[in-house]
C-alpha cells in the first residue's frame, strides 16, 4: 500500500538544512550549484550567467515565466532566442531545422519538477522539446527550482511529478491548449558527465509547480 502524502509536502519550501544537502549532493556529481534567496535573485544572476548574443532555448516552466526570466530572455533582444524564432518558422516544411534549434542551443534554461537531496534532478515532460538540451545538447543548462521541489529521494520525486505536478500542469495545458497534459517523456540527470556544464540556482522561496 503506497503510503498516504502530507498535504504539505509538495508545496512548502525545504528547510535551509534541506537546500544545503541537495546542494552539496549535486556539487559532488559534477553540477555548479548556487542557493539563492529568492526568484528576483536568480532574474539577476542568469543575466550574468548568460553572455549577451548567445542563442538561448527556455524550456516550458511556469517558474521561468512567474520569475521574468522567460520574457527576459525571448523578449528583451539581449539574446538569440530560440523559442519565439522557432513558434515563427512553418511546422510543415521546416521540422528539422526546429528540431536541431531546439535540441543544442548554447544555452537551456528551464525549471525541474524534483530535485532529490541525493543529488538528482527529475524533468518530466509531454513532448519532449527541451530533453535534449538538459541531457547534453546544449553547451550549458540553468535549472532555476523553487525550494519546494526538494525531496528526500527519486522515489519522492516520482511521486511528486505524478501527483503533484501532473494536475497542475494538466490544468494549464487546458487552459492554455485545449487538451490535456501527460508525463510522455521522464529524464533523471543523476551527474555532469563535463564538471559545471549545468548550473542549479537554488532558491529559499517556493515557485513554479
Amino acid at each position: 500500500m503506497t503510503t498516504p502524502i502530507p498535504a504539505t509536502l509538495f508545496t512548502d519550501p525545504a528547510a535551509a538544512q534541506r537546500l544545503e544537502r541537495a546542494a552539496a549532493a549535486l556539487t559532488a556529481r559534477n553540477f555548479a550549484v548556487e542557493i539563492l534567496d529568492d526568484a528576483a535573485a536568480a532574474r539577476t544572476r542568469i543575466k550574468d550567467l548568460i553572455p549577451e548574443g548567445a542563442s538561448v532555448f527556455t524550456g516550458a516552466s511556469e517558474t521561468l515565466r512567474l520569475s521574468g526570466i522567460e520574457e527576459d530572455i525571448n523578449a528583451s533582444g539581449r539574446y538569440e532566442a530560440i523559442k519565439p524564432r522557432t513558434l515563427a518558422m512553418d511546422r510543415a516544411t521546416q521540422m528539422d531545422e526546429i528540431r536541431r534549434l531546439l535540441a543544442s542551443p548554447d544555452v537551456i534554461v528551464g525549471s525541474v519538477a524534483a530535485v532529490t537531496e541525493t543529488g538528482s534532478l527529475v524533468i518530466a515532460s509531454g513532448s519532449g522539446s527541451q530533453l535534449p538540451g538538459y541531457a547534453g545538447g546544449a553547451a550549458r543548462a540553468i535549472w532555476v527550482v523553487g525550494a519546494q521541489k526538494v525531496v528526500s529521494d527519486l522515489d519522492t520525486a516520482l511521486r511528486r511529478v505524478e501527483d503533484h505536478c501532473l494536475p497542475l500542469e494538466n490544468d494549464r495545458a487546458m487552459k492554455a491548449y485545449g487538451w490535456p497534459s501527460a508525463v510522455n517523456r521522464l529524464l533523471v540527470l543523476n551527474a555532469e558527465f563535463h564538471p559545471g556544464r549545468g548550473t542549479v540556482l537554488l532558491l529559499r522561496e517556493a515557485i513554479g509547480f
